[in-house]
């Protein structure tokens, strides 16, 4: 046996070892090609798939993607066929307060928390909402319709003061009762709400002195709020007044509201988030529902809480990590303080741990970079005045208030962390694709940049990682390329070490021949080796 492998070894030539690479290295090449196009197209390795699709039954194992894929069909497929404009940016419902919180980082640290196009962003927001044309009709409002334009915080709460003054100038006009008489009724003007906006805002540097301007803010706002409901039919320029006026009003309440929850009165602040609500139910671009839940998840009314979602989370209204998280810390709660990854490993997962963990994977999908600032594996920061909806500046912003929400919940964390990162195994890939929502915008990391401060790093979208047959056959195909230009190029050493590998490599068959040729009879091994 030796004698004929030998033979066999000492005839083959160097031209066959470099045939016998290069073959090797072209076939292991066009599998690599092959292996990255289906990749690229279904997002998994083909002999992967082929393995677990027919190897694995024979094994015994149970395929569960049958279920997923059910679970694919449900209603939130349907806003896959809806347009969506990407990259909108959007404000953030729980904003801070500039001179209050935002100021005070700044003393502290040294830091900026704003960058210039949040800052520019929250500007034109205010343009937008706090003016109209006939604002020059006014002096105190002309005055403030170049405030919200200038950039200098110094100058902007100058401007303020200055409409103040000028309102409380003119706030005494003399009204003759009846022409003919000497009769006068002095008739005290409001004073100018969208000031004390700004100085609410930007001056104070407090929650109660922003909630003391804010109340006069109020009074103010409500007394031109009802002037124009009165007159908003009387021509265009009463109808943008008055929808200027409504915006006021609804702004101060909103942020009355959030300074009695900053200041402890929870409840206050929830029967006023519920007022305002109902007081003006088409004013839904606000988001104050996030208001609302933040508040109600502090009060623990998670029946509450349910019931603000069934209202809100639906397939026509647009999603946000403060619904899809909510929902899912909603049916972690359900489970989680008795969930043990190792025994539902071993008994499988219940009807509700199942729920909990699909609603966790619908929420990942939505905003993959949530559980990092839950999990509290990344830092931080101070949420930003605007947000970029599946971004990294939402996920701040939503961390940022819910995080003890999370806490609060006993195991809820540890079920988020046994589950997350198996959303991105379910969803497909390239980017462009999607599974439970429309696809993830590419550009989200690009406009993170820009809402957030340059000390702040950035995350970015988890990259789906290459299946091991991929690099396998790429390592593969390197390594067998690498012997054949070998070979080519030094035949003779390259023969030498060949020749010692196969020997080596057939070194254990021949021990094994021997012990054969050692037992059997020389008979019967002679009529088997002639077979």
């Amino acid at each position: 046996m030796d004698y004929t492998v030998s033979m066999f070894l000492n005839t083959l030539t160097p031209k066959f070892y470099v045939a016998l690479t290069g073959t090797s290295s072209l076939i292991s090449g066009l599998i690599l090609i092959f292996e990255w196009w289906y990749f690229r197209k279904y997002g998994t390795s083909f002999i992967e798939q082929v393995s677990v699709s027919h190897l694995r039954p024979l094994l015994g194992g149970v395929d569960n993607n049958s279920s997923n894929n059910s679970n694919s069909s449900n209603g939130d497929s349907d806003s896959n066929r809806q347009s969506v404009s990407e990259c909108k940016v959007w404000r953030n419902p729980l904003n801070l307060f500039r001179g209050a919180e935002y100021n005070r980082y700044t003393w502290v640290t040294g830091r900026e928390p704003l960058t210039y196009y949040d800052m520019n962003l929250s500007a034109q927001d205010h343009q937008t909402f706090f003016t109209c044309d006939s604002d020059h009709l006014r002096p105190a409002d002309a005055i403030m319709q170049k405030a919200w334009r200038e950039r200098n915080p110094q100058a902007r709460i100058s401007a303020a003061h200055e409409a103040l003054e000028i309102n409380e100038i003119r706030s005494r006009v003399e009204v003759p009762l009846i022409a003919s008489s000497a009769i006068w009724e002095i008739k005290l003007l409001p004073k100018c709400a969208t000031a004390y906006i700004l100085l609410a805002e930007e001056e104070a540097t407090t929650i109660a002195e922003a909630e003391k301007l804010f109340k006069q803010a109020l009074k103010a706002g409500d007394g031109c709020y009802r002037r124009s409901q009165q007159l908003q039919h009387h021509g265009s320029q009463y109808e943008a007044q008055h929808r200027r006026d409504t915006n006021v009003l609804v702004y101060i309440k909103r942020r009355l509201a959030m300074c009695a929850r900053r200041l402890g009165r929870t409840r206050e602040a929830v029967k006023m988030m519920r007022d305002l609500m109902k007081e003006f139910p088409l004013l839904s671009m606000f988001n104050i529902h996030e208001n609302l839940l933040e508040a109600l998840l502090e009060l623990q009314a998670y029946a509450d809480v349910q019931a603000v979602l069934a209202k809100y989370d639906d397939i026509s209204l647009p999603k946000s990590a403060t619904i899809c998280y909510t929902a899912a810390l909603l049916k972690a709660r359900a489970v989680s303080d008795k969930f043990s990854p190792e025994a539902a490993s071993r008994r499988g997962l219940s009807t509700a741990e199942m729920n909990a963990v699909e609603a966790i994977h619908r929420a990942v999908e939505f905003n993959p970079h949530v559980p990092k600032y839950l999990l509290e594996m990344k830092s931080l920061i101070l949420p930003p005045e605007h947000i970029l909806k599946r971004g990294d500046s939402e996920a701040i912003a939503y961390a940022f208030f819910h995080l003890a929400h999370w806490k609060r919940v006993e195991g809820a964390l540890n079920l988020l962390h046994c589950t997350w990162e198996g959303t991105f195994r379910m969803i497909p890939y390239p980017l462009e694709k999607g599974h439970l929502f429309y696809p993830y915008p590419i550009c989200t990391e690009t406009a993170d940049r820009e809402l957030l401060p340059s000390f702040h790093e950035v995350s970015v979208y988890p990259k789906k990682e290459l299946p091991f047959f991929i690099l396998f056959t790429a390592g593969l195909c390197s390594f067998t390329a690498m012997l054949a230009l070998l070979t080519h190029q030094f035949p003779e050493l390259m023969g030498v070490f060949a020749k010692a590998f196969l020997s080596t490599l057939f070194a254990p068959l021949n021990f094994v021949m021997e012990k054969v040729e050692s037992i059997l009879p020389s008979s019967l091994w002679h009529q088997l080796t002639r077979i």
